[in-house]
């Protein structure tokens, strides 16, 4: 049995969050066993954790009630205000922050440097709760964020749910038809916007889109401005946008300064926020996300997974169009403090986050698999570019770790931290719960490739494709066998909220009936820990950022020279390159410049991160019998998988043909 990277020293394991969780339920401080409890008896632990993350909350009848997947109803007497609760950081009896503590940090790669204190967020997201409300905003209207991660994208968040608004939001790299498949199905009357952002040292004015995604949003009734690249005296006044009333953010607020804080107490099921799936199938779907499920499994990962309470300072790189920018969001719950970067981690150069970490003496610091090889492969070392000594923990989500980057992190990362060493937690789930599955225990060793465990809550486990669950060593799929709290709401215009519609079913039911299957093959390992090994489906996952597929056929659709086109993710390395298969037509030859034009299009209509790395032509692209593109088949074919049903396909020996191909092309 390979030897731990790292194991907890018995006082950071006695001093542990979960340690008191599991001395107040008078259970044993053991993983697995704790874990199977949670799973076996979700009325005892979710009532418990309730009480632990929870305590400023009287609870109020029933954990849940129910039982089966479809039909399971949480805390279903129970009346709370998320952004209360995250804005009072009260969830740990220990020590509840003063109005003078720090809430939230907001650095950006400009140098620019601002914080809000306890008190100054309440009264900052009282004013935006006034504001909305002046605008005619109720509970269950939708306000729209096209903004980067700072400070006023996280008072909007509160200010909206503060009057049970749903918030949604979309960082200002998205394109004007990214931005429009998003929020155009879920019809905001009222939309925040910058006026751009900044990265990698290149300012990007995003004005001219605004007006095109205004446009194409009828229901919008008022648009707000933030102003990021420029001063607020660059912008006034500001005229009508696409025919619609604009303010400034600051004039917006100004008449609310001193508006007195009211939550509305909602109930569990509340609707929090929409996320939007990465659109493999068609456009994005509105994931909608309730306001209790959510807040009790971040608190549940931010405080017994990852120790996270008062005294901590965290960032998690993220932009508001990832999920862990909502994860992020939670984090002052905990009593801690929030760092938010926007820009570049790169710039100007690869020790920039590290950077961050002794600037703002982070305790915690979440990146991306990607990003850690990225770092590695510059040949930087952290803990010689900066002064790590306050890290505690590093997470990792987004795509798999690979063993040497979790080598590597302990050669270079953690030399530089303090003397209990450095928890390497390697986190996974996914925008369709907004919370992981699997996670790190902070009293748990780590090892090489593995993620520690099993998130508690969530009956997790790895079945083959006939529905039998696996044993340690054999590859299947992640499925969760019983419901959970951050379960979607549903998907918005899927049919009444609460119910499961059929695409929330076709999404995640159908592939094994009665089972969440989550879309990602898994390995249970030897010590009780998980890898995950990437996609099952179709949805392309490069540098750790979920993309689908129907976003950039929406786009080559649009080039003329093209006649059908299939894009997939080939696995190069640890990481997964995008590829582009097009097919011409007569006469067209795929030269650089058409090669050039395909990237501009897909890059310009939706994020630089769908821009394909490679670009291929071929004679003929495979397909089904009823005439689906058949994308996973490629896939599996070009990544050395066995293909699960050529008898599917009326044309299999495109397979071949295509395989072929790429093995002549070079790495980009």
């Amino acid at each position: 049995m390979a030897e731990p990277l790292w194991t907890p020293p018995d006082h950071r394991v006695a001093a542990s969050d979960l340690a008191r969780f599991a001395a107040g339920v008078e259970h044993p401080l053991d993983g697995v066993a704790l874990h199977r409890w949670s799973v076996d008896e979700p009325e005892e632990f979710w009532s418990a954790a309730w009480e632990h993350l929870l305590p400023a909350v009287p609870r109020t009848g029933p954990a849940l009630s129910g039982g089966a997947m479809f039909d399971t109803s949480w805390f279903p007497e129970q009346r709370l205000n998320v952004a209360e609760r995250i804005l009072a950081g009260d969830a740990d009896r220990s020590r509840v922050p003063g109005a003078e503590d720090v809430m939230l940090v907001a650095v950006d790669e400009r140098g620019r440097r601002r914080e809000l204190t306890r008190g100054g967020a309440v009264a900052s997201a009282a004013s935006v709760a006034a504001a909305l409300r002046a605008a005619g905003v109720g509970p269950g209207d939708r306000v729209a964020a096209w903004l980067p991660n700072t400070l006023e994208s996280m008072v909007l968040m509160l200010g909206a749910a503060s009057i049970g608004a749903v918030f949604s939001s979309c960082s200002p790299d998205f394109g004007a038809d990214g931005v429009l498949d998003r929020f155009g199905q879920i019809e905001p009357t009222v939309l925040v916007a910058a006026d751009g952002y900044t990265y990698g040292g290149r300012d990007h004015d995003r004005r001219p889109e605004l007006e095109r995604i205004v446009e194409g949003l009828p229901g919008v009734e008022l648009v707000v401005v933030l102003p990021f690249l420029r001063e607020p005296e660059q912008l006034a006044p500001l005229e009508p946008v696409a025919g619609r009333s604009a303010v400034l953010w600051q004039d917006w607020l100004a008449p609310h300064r001193d508006a007195t804080p009211h939550y509305e107490q909602l109930g569990f099921d509340h609707p929090w926020y929409v996320l939007f799936s990465s659109g493999t199938t068609g456009v994005p779907k509105c994931i909608v996300h309730r306001t209790g499920g959510v807040l009790l499994q971040h608190l549940k990962e931010q405080r017994l997974h990852l120790d996270l309470g008062p005294s901590d300072r965290a960032a998690y790189f993220t932009t508001c169009g990832w999920m862990m920018w909502n994860w992020l969001a939670s984090v002052p719950g905990t009593g801690a403090t929030a760092v938010l970067y926007e820009g570049n981690p790169f710039h100007p150069g690869p020790e920039r986050l590290w950077q961050l970490v002794e600037e703002e003496s982070l305790t915690f610091l979440g990146v991306s698999a990607k990003y850690l090889e990225a770092v590695q492969n510059a040949g930087t070392e952290p803990a010689v570019a900066a002064d790590l000594s306050t890290l505690r923990t590093l997470a990792s989500t987004g795509s798999p770790l690979s063993p040497e980057s979790f080598e590597w992190v302990m050669s270079a990362v953690a030399p530089g931290v303090g003397d209990d060493g450095l928890h390497l937690a390697s986190i996974s789930g996914g925008t369709d719960l907004c919370g992981c599955f699997v996670g790190g225990d902070p009293t748990r060793p780590v090892h090489a490739g593995e993620i520690q465990g099993p998130a508690l809550g969530m009956a997790v486990d790895v079945w083959s494709d006939d529905g039998l669950p696996l044993p340690a060593g054999e590859r299947g799929e992640l499925v969760c066998t019983a419901p959970f709290p951050s379960m979607p709401l549903g998907f918005w215009g899927d049919g009444p909220l609460g119910q499961v519609g059929p695409k929330y079913r076709a999404a995640y039911f159908e592939r094994i009936p009665g089972v969440w299957a989550q879309g990602d093959f898994a390995t249970w390992t030897e010590h009780g820990g998980m890898v995950i090994h990437g996609r099952s489906d179709t949805t392309l996952n490069p540098g750790g950022v979920r993309i689908g597929t129907a976003e950039i056929y929406r786009q080559v659709e649009g080039v003329a020279e093209v006649l059908e086109s299939l894009v997939f993710g080939q696995q190069v390395g640890n990481d997964v390159r995008i590829v582009l298969l097009v097919r011409l037509a007569d006469g067209v030859a795929l030269d650089d410049g058409l090669v050039a034009a395909i990237r501009t299009r897909i890059r310009e209509g939706t994020t630089p991160r769908h821009v394909p790395a490679l670009v291929v032509a071929v004679e003929d692209l495979p397909r089904t019998r009823s005439g689906k593109l058949a994308e996973l088949a490629v896939a599996d074919v070009v990544n050395g998988r066995e293909v699960r049903n050529t008898t599917a396909l009326a044309n299999p020996e495109a397979l071949a043909a295509i395989a072929a191909v790429l093995c002549r092309q070079s790495d980009p």
